[in-house]
């Protein structure tokens, strides 16, 4: 897959087919129109596109809002677009110009002229343009003059529950994990830097590694223990996890420690992938050492049965 950042820098052999909007998760909806752009692209020789926006339109314009997370960073969704076999993502820079263009002016002035579209495919919901006043009436309304075809994915159900970012990030945060990896149709991940730690764990038995997640904006899930997998140097892993504030030490500050089982080798400075893989239970205070490190052999005990079971 290419990525673009230059519109200019765009020129597909082949008709363009094209899907467009932030799909942050790349989750089962987005997989969908995902599976629909790349099967009709090949279908007329074409090239599968996705016009998607960076940074996401809610930090441009409410910089003061701090509460948006997003599952998947750039590189991330770049990964994952890869994988369904997209051939171009082109990432426009989101400005305030751009969200003042009418859905017009961004039809005509991007999607016809700059990215020559043969065809578009939306979900039902997108909205797009100025005030999101763009839908999928408006792409319509504007195909037989510019010469493209126009292709609405229906609603994505599982069981009565419509697939949405939103959802997946409530479900994260709320310590659903089986809910948000249901949604997205994989095993939710984070990637980061191994850092030098309080090296507490070590003196338990216990050493583990200290990420620092490379997105500010990454979503962190609720707090708590979780039975993971661990990508390092293209080896799978199982391990532990705990994202919360230590308690038992008083240190105050959330960190996010993985101990990998069967694991030994210094890895400071090492980028590291994390998959989510169920969520264990709450994080809990000891009022001795002793008490914890019963209870952390306990959950490597059971987490490492999980996994064989």
């Amino acid at each position: 897959m290419q990525i673009v950042k230059n519109l200019d820098d765009f020129k597909p052999e082949g008709p363009v087919v094209l899907t467009q909007g932030t799909f942050d998760g790349v989750h089962l909806g987005h997989q969908k129109i995902l599976d629909t752009v790349v099967e009709k692209a090949r279908s007329i020789g074409g090239k599968s596109v996705l016009l998607t926006f960076y940074p996401h339109p809610r930090l441009v314009l409410y910089p003061e809002d701090n509460e948006l997370k997003l599952i998947t960073s750039i590189e991330e969704k770049a990964a994952l677009l890869d994988e369904f076999g997209v051939d171009y993502m082109i990432v426009l820079p989101f400005t305030r110009e751009l969200s003042r263009m009418t859905a017009h002016q961004f039809i005509e002035g991007i999607l016809v002229d700059k990215l020559k579209i043969k065809t578009i495919i939306i979900g039902y919901d997108h909205r797009f343009g100025k005030n999101r006043e763009g839908s999928i009436e408006e792409i319509e309304r504007y195909s037989k003059r510019y010469g493209y075809t126009v292709q609405q994915i229906p609603e994505q159900d599982i069981d009565d529950c419509i697939v949405s970012s939103s959802k997946i990030r409530t479900a994260l945060l709320g310590g659903d994990l089986e809910e948000a990896n249901k949604l997205l149709g994989r095993t939710f991940t984070i990637k980061g830097n191994v850092i030098d730690g309080q090296k507490n764990g070590k003196k338990l038995g216990f050493p583990t590694a200290n990420i620092e997640v490379s997105s500010d904006f990454k979503l962190i899930p609720k707090q708590g223990v979780y039975a993971v997998e661990v990508l390092l140097k293209n080896q799978r892993y199982t391990g532990m996890l705990n994202i919360g504030t230590r308690p038992t030490f008083k240190l105050g500050q959330v960190t996010i420690e993985v101990h990998i089982f069967d694991f030994s080798d210094e890895i400071y400075g090492q980028e590291i992938e994390i998959l989510f893989v169920k969520r264990w239970r709450d994080e809990r205070k000891f009022e001795e050492l002793n008490a914890l490190k019963t209870q952390l052999e306990a959950d490597k005990r059971e987490i490492s049965a999980f996994f064989i079971s």
